[in-house]
């Protein structure tokens, strides 16, 4: 099965070929990203090409890591509505603001997106099992993709897991260990069990492809503007893959030669008060994050002390000319509520992009002509608790 693209590494910029079931750069150990033929690309796919096509995040099969004539495993991932919500953006002092709904996704969160991708080449390149770490949404989608391609699975999630998350994993057929402490102890366990398994290890940014299905979030919203975007995007971050994957959505679009070179969006992360890591770092001016102690946050996706993205996300930050904010629990609830309000039935993490617009603005990153995009990336139903 031919690729047509090479695999690069976030840091070195070392070259790997995309056989099998690759994970990391084996010459730092730092993320790989793929890198396609853009300018060969151009000359044979634009816009007019998806005309007819599923309204699916594989409507953009040429940049996608498929071969020709490949079926990916899926379950209808992406195409996800872009939401005005003028009564907010007068409320929140912005020109225009938009949610894009992740959690209208398979398995209700963004999730869906990536694992889409990593099962898909994961498969076709031979892996008889997955172990993931998660805070939740990322369990329940892989759980979800590997039943649909008849592959085993295990998850290690926190205790504190949303317990609806918890029940939909064990559903779907896999192997749950709960265990005592956060995300980067439920890695370890993951790496562990997949060297004593051989299980192929999907963690985030542990394997190229999942950042290729949330790249799929920038193509869409520029689809959705008409072939342009926004003058901000505000991202709920904890491992930070899909912030990495739009930033290199938007690279690609220019390399096509579909959206102006110099009009890419602002890219602001928001992050919870209690666990802030890459907030701490963008304010300090650092390359990299420092991993944060006893992190807090009753949004379970934001409780990510240590991203192994972390240089790649503050990297699109700076670049687009960005910025980095923390809300606290109380105003990320709220805000959710104020989403479930305008009919977005929005997670905590969601609900931290509005009480995020809400600081940048008070701080002048964000400006009163500005349109914005908020990112929802899962489903209210999910945090019953």
């Amino acid at each position: 099965m031919q690729l047509d693209f090479i695999l690069s590494c976030s840091r070195c910029e070392r070259e790997t070929e995309p056989a099998g079931t690759p994970g990391v750069c084996e010459e730092c150990g730092a993320p790989l990203l793929a890198r396609y033929p853009l300018e060969r690309i151009a000359k044979q796919f634009d816009p007019k090409d998806l005309e007819g096509r599923p309204w699916t995040m594989w409507r953009y099969r040429e940049v996608m890591p498929l071969a020709a004539g490949e079926e990916p495993i899926t379950l209808g991932e992406g195409g996800t509505p872009l939401l005005d919500v003028p009564k907010l953006a007068k409320l929140a002092g912005v020109g225009k603001l938009s949610v894009k709904d992740e959690g209208l996704n398979p398995t209700a969160s963004f999730k869906a997106r990536g694992m889409s991708a990593a099962v898909t080449r994961a498969v076709a390149g031979g892996a008889s099992g997955f172990v993931a770490p998660s805070a939740g949404n990322a369990a329940g989608a892989l759980s979800a993709y590997a039943a649909r391609a008849g592959v085993p699975v295990r998850v290690y999630m926190p205790k504190d897991t949303p317990p609806a998350i918890v029940a939909e994993c064990r559903a779907l057929g896999a192997e749950v260990e709960l265990l005592d402490g956060v995300i980067t102890d439920c890695g370890a366990k993951a790496r562990e069990f997949a060297r004593q398994t051989g299980y192929f290890d999907v963690s985030t940014l542990r394997e190229p492809y999942r950042v290729e299905g949330k790249k799929t979030m920038g193509y869409e919203i520029c689809e959705q503007m008409g072939w342009s975007l926004p003058d901000a995007i505000i991202y709920p971050t904890g491992g930070g893959t899909g912030i990495i994957g739009m930033w290199k959505a938007f690279a690609e679009l220019e390399a096509l030669g579909w959206i102006e070179p110099g009009r890419r969006p602002r890219m602001y992360v928001v992050q919870s008060a209690g666990c802030a890591p890459i907030v701490r770092a963008w304010a300090a001016g650092a390359d990299s994050a420092e991993p944060w102690a006893g992190p807090e946050t009753v949004a379970s996706g934001l409780r990510v002390p240590s991203a192994l993205g972390d240089f790649l996300i503050l990297r699109a930050v700076r670049e687009s000319g960005g910025a980095a904010a923390a809300v606290s629990d109380a105003e990320l609830l709220r805000a959710a509520r104020e989403f479930l309000r305008h009919g977005i039935a929005a997670c905590p993490e969601g609900g931290a992009t509005l009480a995020g617009l809400y600081r940048l603005r008070a701080e002048g990153h964000i400006g009163p002509e500005d349109s914005v995009v908020c990112f929802n990336t899962g489903a209210w139903i999910k945090y019953l608790e």
